[in-house]
């Protein structure tokens, strides 16, 4: 493994060399590399869809927000999915693919790049160590910035209860496309440990350094925040409308009908754009919560916030 991680980090480090003069003219040592990631549902897809639009533009101002490589499985998607999923699989090589794609883009006057995927921070606690060891690398090869929104938990946790219960099965996942309730899947330590948002901002400090991690309050338009950090709002700039919408309570309990019946994922999404027909048919008589109030409970205990 420890071959593998000097690879990529020769290779990537070798292809990185031609840009040293134009970073030295920019008086930087190293091309910036800004990981957002996520949380879920803090306006992430809004975000991609805004920063996948505004390329071009972004270019012009030496920031890259990257394409996917054309072989991966949704190259036209505007997230970068394949991040964490090599690291879930420790999968060097591909990893290392996708980083030279990202280079052959980068430009004599880039100096960040951008990279969104919610499931970083999603999948955060199944990274290996030896995949760890690999962002470790990729910090002595860029200066990086890791971006991470955070709600208050329990509108956090319920909505993600709801996108869980929403994805299709996957085998070595305990909640994705079950038939649980709340309370059952709060049980699952898989799914409680996303509550544990100091224990993703610690890991991050001691991978990337105490002053990479940039922690923001979700206040409903992570866009407009985005576009001021970046220069690019204007005072004629409306609010942002929400690329993906939670489901009501209505539509969650027809999901776990659905899913008790363990549906082929293809049969399943056939289905959900029934689904959402019914979820904005019904959305006016629904205003329940899913959390009942020994999980309330339950949820505050379990949470563990950032510390000043």
């Amino acid at each position: 493994m420890q071959k593998s991680i000097i690879h990529f980090t020769e290779e990537l480090a070798e292809l990185l060399t031609p840009f040293e003069p134009s970073l030295a003219r920019l008086k930087l040592q190293k091309i910036k590399l800004i990981i957002h990631a996520g949380t879920p549902k803090t306006g992430t897809t809004s975000l991609q869809t805004y920063l996948d639009k505004k390329q071009r533009k972004l270019r012009g101002l030496g920031i890259l927000y990257p394409h996917n490589l054309e072989k991966s499985d949704n190259p036209g998607a505007p997230k970068h999915q394949w991040f964490e999923k090599n690291l879930v699989t420790n999968h060097v090589e591909n990893f290392l693919e996708n980083f030279k794609n990202i280079i052959s883009q980068v430009k004599d006057n880039t100096h960040t790049i951008i990279l969104s995927s919610e499931g970083i921070y999603n999948y955060w606690w199944d990274f290996p160590d030896k995949s760890k060891a690999l962002l470790t690398a990729l910090n002595t090869l860029f200066d990086i910035d890791v971006w991470v929104w955070f709600r208050e938990p329990l509108g956090f946790i319920e909505s993600y209860y709801k996108q869980c219960i929403r994805n299709p099965q996957v085998a070595s996942n305990p909640c994705y496309g079950k038939d649980l309730s709340f309370a059952d899947m709060l049980a699952i330590p898989w799914f409680s440990q996303h509550l544990n948002y100091q224990g993703f901002v610690t890991d991050c400090q001691n991978l990337f350094g105490q002053s990479q991690v940039l922690v923001f309050n979700y206040q409903g338009d992570v866009v407009q925040e985005v576009m001021q950090i970046l220069g690019l709002a204007t005072p004629h700039d409306n609010p942002t409308p929400r690329q993906n919408k939670s489901l009501n309570s209505a539509s969650i309990k027809l999901l776990r009908t659905i899913n008790h019946y363990n549906l082929k994922a293809k049969d399943k999404e056939l289905l959900i754009p029934h689904v959402k027909a019914i979820n904005g048919i019904v959305a006016h008589y629904v205003d329940d919560t899913l959390i009942d109030d020994v999980s309330k409970k339950s949820v505050l205990v379990l949470a563990k916030p950032i510390t000043p």
